[in-house]
């Protein structure tokens, strides 16, 4: 399986994880608000501090993203571009959103797909500092109880990352037993995924969120993407028995590569290791 040298030594533990409580919801982001703030105050009319979001179509501008790019220090195995600043309103095609803290404030990890106002195609990892709602539209939501992702320093990738730390209750409505996950770098995102669940006796469940890279990509429908460095989001997800009853995971996603290049469709399990981070929450149907 490829694999791509990272900055630090790799930690024991492949899989950090958290299993809390969770409740899927949906709400209309608020056009005028930034995007973080029209999220976090979403999640807190249900309850809940943090959690992981999916939505399709919308709108925003103001709007700021970066793609993924190569290193050019060599303190980390790829990095980011420079900002980009799309003038008027940008029409997103999907997004993908881990809601968490970082250095004690609201913050969040958001990849996508859009279309520029130019008619450009782009995609990659929104800047939460800079995008605005530009027009009301609805997002479906998970929200954690006893779970918070919450941006740490990283060494094995040098950078500062989400990851799932536990948090006290806050006492919102939940109604499903929830894994708040990040996957490390170079394991295969199917399979892994597949041995947490086996360990754990989970025979279905349902991935909310997912949010983070692969080494390139590679899809059942034949198509690869060979630039190692992408910005991912997982459009669909389950882990099920497959034909022959053993746990399988069926990963759609999209991406795009430090080229410009965007990929999507179904990843081949067993073929698509992970970058420099997967965020997501599994919710346990069985």
């Amino acid at each position: 399986m490829r694999s791509i040298k990272q900055p630090g030594a790799p930690v024991a533990e492949r899989i950090q994880w958290v299993e809390a409580r969770g409740r899927a919801f949906s709400f209309a982001l608020q056009a005028g608000v930034p995007l973080l703030e029209a999220a976090r105050r979403g999640f807190a009319a249900e309850g809940f501090a943090g959690g992981v979001l999916n939505f399709g179509s919308g709108a925003v501008g103001p709007f700021a993203y970066v793609m993924p790019a190569l290193s050019k220090t060599g303190e980390n195995a790829a990095f980011y571009s420079d900002t980009y600043r799309p003038a008027g309103l940008t029409r997103v095609k999907f997004g993908r959103m881990t809601l968490g803290m970082r250095d004690g404030a609201p913050f969040f990890h958001c990849h996508g797909l859009w279309t520029e106002a130019d008619g450009k195609p782009g995609g990659g990892h929104m800047m939460p500092d800079e995008t605005v709602v530009a027009e009301p539209f609805e997002v479906e939501a998970f929200g954690l109880d006893g779970a918070m992702f919450t941006a740490e320093p990283d060494p094995e990738t040098n950078f500062k990352l989400f990851g799932p730390v536990a948090s006290a209750s806050t006492g919102a409505r939940t109604t499903s037993r929830a894994f708040a996950l990040r996957l490390r770098p170079n394991q295969d995102f199917a399979g892994c995924l597949e041995e947490f669940c086996r360990a754990r006796g989970i025979a279905r469940a349902k991935i909310h969120g997912g949010v983070g890279s692969t080494v390139g990509a590679r899809f059942i429908h034949g198509g690869v993407t060979e630039p190692f460095a992408t910005e991912l989001a997982v459009t669909a997800g389950t882990i099920a028995p497959g034909p022959s009853g053993a746990l399988e995971a069926a990963l759609d996603a999209a991406l795009i590569d430090y080229t410009g290049g965007i990929a999507e469709g179904r990843l081949i399990r067993g073929d698509n290791p992970v970058l420099m981070t997967m965020e997501l929450v599994l919710e346990v149907l069985g």
